[in-house]
């Protein structure tokens, strides 16, 4: 018993990571990705969505697994940001529901920070875009800086990133990575890609199918909130009035459209793209929630 505890004190003294997950109707889909992550490393999953039993079934199998319950659905940015500050690393990885690392993603991570321990953020590649002629692919491998990366799979340097300003939590989904990778390269710190360290990312998968539809009409409202306000905080009124424009127009025409040919699923995601630029350019916070019962 003695070493046995010894041996855990120590393994938590070298380890310099922590990773993060948020949950949101993700059951099942979650177990795919923990699956995928070492046991040495401490993972906190922050419980967007109140389920109790998953807390207590994820903590039960997994020993690595600390789960955080919200008491309201706090969206992406919010709740991260919850996690990178519960974590007691230098490093944190966040990562979605929908994603799997593979076998060597975090040593790859790993490696490269402890080479360039002034990085902000690290992130790895896509598994699904290699020879998919992606534009971010780097053909001999090497780790190379770029202006800004995906959301799904970053790594951050805990102290860096946090002088600098966590997530928003004005963005509730969507634009918030933007936002912060814009803001790491303002203050001069240093995006990488690691072409070596690679991970699969689903995408849109991160919670239970049964869920699919509400989960559409959440994401296209706060996908036109969020860009609204993102150009209008980074470039003023007028040019996000001009980004933002073209899509409320479109929004408008395909709403009457779909409601002139009662098609009730299109009409409704049509109205909450509208409706979610709308509540944005007269300055209402991001209010939408999918309407599902606990």
């Amino acid at each position: 018993l003695y070493l046995k505890i010894t041996h855990n004190i120590l393994n938590n003294i070298m380890m310099d990571l922590t990773i993060i997950i948020v949950s949101f109707k993700s059951g099942k889909i979650l177990d795919r990705c923990l699956s995928s992550i070492d046991a040495k490393y401490p993972v906190i999953v922050v419980e967007n969505s109140q389920d109790q039993t998953l807390k207590l079934n994820l903590e039960k199998k997994y020993t690595n697994v600390k789960c955080f319950m919200t008491d309201e659905n706090l969206g992406y940015g919010k709740a991260n940001n919850l996690g990178i500050e519960k974590a007691r690393t230098k490093n944190v990885l966040i990562l979605n529901p929908d994603t799997e690392l593979k076998k060597n993603t975090i040593e790859e991570l790993e490696k490269f920070s402890s080479k360039n321990p002034d990085y902000a953020i690290i992130a790895p590649m896509i598994y699904n875009q290699i020879n998919k002629g992606d534009d971010n692919l780097n053909t001999n491998n090497s780790p190379y800086e770029v202006k800004e990366v995906k959301g799904f799979a970053v790594m951050m340097n805990k102290a860096v990133v946090t002088k600098i300003g966590l997530f928003d939590e004005n963005f509730f989904l969507y634009f918030e990575e933007i936002d912060l990778c814009r803001r790491v390269i303002k203050n001069k710190k240093k995006i990488y890609v690691v072409p070596s360290a690679l991970v699969l990312h689903y995408g849109g998968k991160s919670h239970d199918k049964t869920f699919d539809f509400q989960m559409e009409l959440s994401r296209n409202w706060h996908y036109m909130w969020s860009k609204y306000y993102f150009y209008k905080k980074h470039f003023g009124i007028l040019l996000s009035i001009f980004k933002i424009f073209p899509n409320f127009i479109s929004s408008v025409i395909k709403f009457v459209l779909f409601s002139v040919l009662n098609k009730k699923n299109l009409k409704k995601i049509y109205f909450c793209r509208m409706n979610g630029i709308y509540n944005s350019m007269i300055g209402r916070k991001a209010w939408y929630r999918p309407q599902i019962s606990q």
